[in-house]
């Protein structure tokens, strides 16, 4: 005879979802929201997704305790509930799954995902262990995506991937009424783009610190969203070290680097007396060939004479390389050398037919603007310092 069941230890429910879902909506979803997944989480719990079924949504979200992710998408949710299931191996079930309706259902500790004829059971992790994700700060404007996702293409070039400097492994952002600014400097190269945007109510200046990895991803990947959202934590608030993106139904928070950025703009020159005018994709191509023989360390030479740009690289008994090409020079001729990876990612970066370069000196800093012709309109709104390397350095 079986004992009877002791008042109070009733076994509490177990949760219960179960939804249907688009697949290619799912897997977009989970792929972007699992972004935050850590691949070595510091407890096992942050190797989830948490998925919380709602009226008529499907609500995914992620948290490493440094950024967070949360994504919302139509659904037709039968039983509302919440369930955390392993992220990375939802996303790649998700990506693998044929191109029919998805049915996700909770059945005690296990989670299926049917479609079609596919099945998977997928371990249910401890939802109730996992992290409140940080609330979002306040919106502080809005930017097209594209324009956003460019700008931080053209800036993190120039960020220090060196680790041990966390200052400079981040981005600097400036909001000033409507300007935003962002900046970035591995002490060889500064590079800055300056837009407008549509400022919120507030028209305090304020800056924020942002790893660059973790801005270049964000603005990847809401490269399809149209406009974005940037909320920024007034200073002093719970929240003053957390920056919030947010677009079509996805938002991201991230804490900021702590510190001071240095005053980095004060290293562009107030006037300069030397100015170089090359075609950008013609020198681009001239900068790799002649790069070739150079390794990490060497430098390119570039001569500018009037009408003319020689460029050489390699010495003594190692390969040798040089070109010539036509190139506008205002003011006195000058030799200089530069680092030719920095100098090639400079010019990348630049989305106009000219690269205008501005000199002071031949051991001062460079500056790289677009030009739209020679002697056509100048586009500052991208700048990009280079320290040159020193003759025989």
């Amino acid at each position: 005879m079986s004992p009877a069941p002791c008042p109070g230890h009733a076994s509490s429910k177990e949760p219960t979802v179960k939804l249907r879902v688009d697949r290619d909506v799912l897997a977009e979803a989970v792929t972007w929201t699992a972004r935050s997944v850590p691949a070595r989480p510091p407890v096992p719990v942050l190797a989830g997704v948490r998925l919380e079924a709602r009226s008529a949504s499907l609500v995914l979200a992620s948290f490493d305790y440094e950024v967070s992710a949360r994504c919302e998408v139509p659904a037709d949710v039968e039983d509302e509930g919440v369930v955390l299931v392993s992220g990375r191996l939802l996303a790649d079930i998700a990506k693998a799954l044929p191109n029919k309706p998805v049915d996700l259902e909770v059945e005690g500790t296990k989670v299926t995902v049917s479609c079609g004829s596919s099945r998977f059971s997928l371990a249910a992790m401890a939802a109730d262990d996992y992290p409140a994700l940080p609330a979002m700060p306040g919106a502080a404007g809005t930017i097209d995506a594209h324009d956003l996702a460019q700008a931080v293409a053209q800036v993190s070039i120039a960020a220090s991937r060196d680790e041990t400097l966390p200052l400079l492994t981040s981005v600097q952002i400036v909001v000033d009424g409507d300007s935003l600014t962002l900046m970035a400097t591995d002490r060889y190269r500064l590079a800055v783009r300056e837009m407008t945007w549509h400022s919120g109510e507030t028209t305090t200046a304020t800056h924020a610190l942002l790893k660059a990895r973790t801005l270049s991803d964000v603005a990847k990947s809401l490269t399809s969203t149209g406009d974005i959202t940037l909320a920024l934590s007034e200073p002093g608030s719970t929240s003053s070290n957390l920056i919030g993106f947010e677009a079509g139904g996805r938002r991201t928070t991230s804490l900021l680097t702590d510190g001071d950025y240095p005053p980095v703009l004060r290293l562009f020159p107030e006037t300069t007396t030397i100015h170089a005018t090359v075609g950008r994709e013609e020198l681009m191509g001239a900068v790799r060939r002649v790069s070739l023989v150079a390794d990490r360390s060497t430098p390119i030479h570039m001569a500018f004479t009037d009408g003319n740009l020689a460029l050489d690289a390699g010495q003594g008994d190692d390969a040798q390389a040089s070109e010539q090409l036509v190139a506008h020079l205002e003011g006195e001729d000058i030799a200089t050398a530069f680092n030719p990876g920095y100098l090639l990612d400079g010019l990348a970066a630049i989305t106009q037919p000219y690269v205008k370069v501005d000199f002071t000196h031949p051991s001062k800093p460079a500056v790289l603007t677009g030009m739209s012709a020679i002697g056509g309109e100048e586009d500052s709104s991208f700048r990009y310092l280079l320290m040159p390397i020193r003759f025989g350095a």
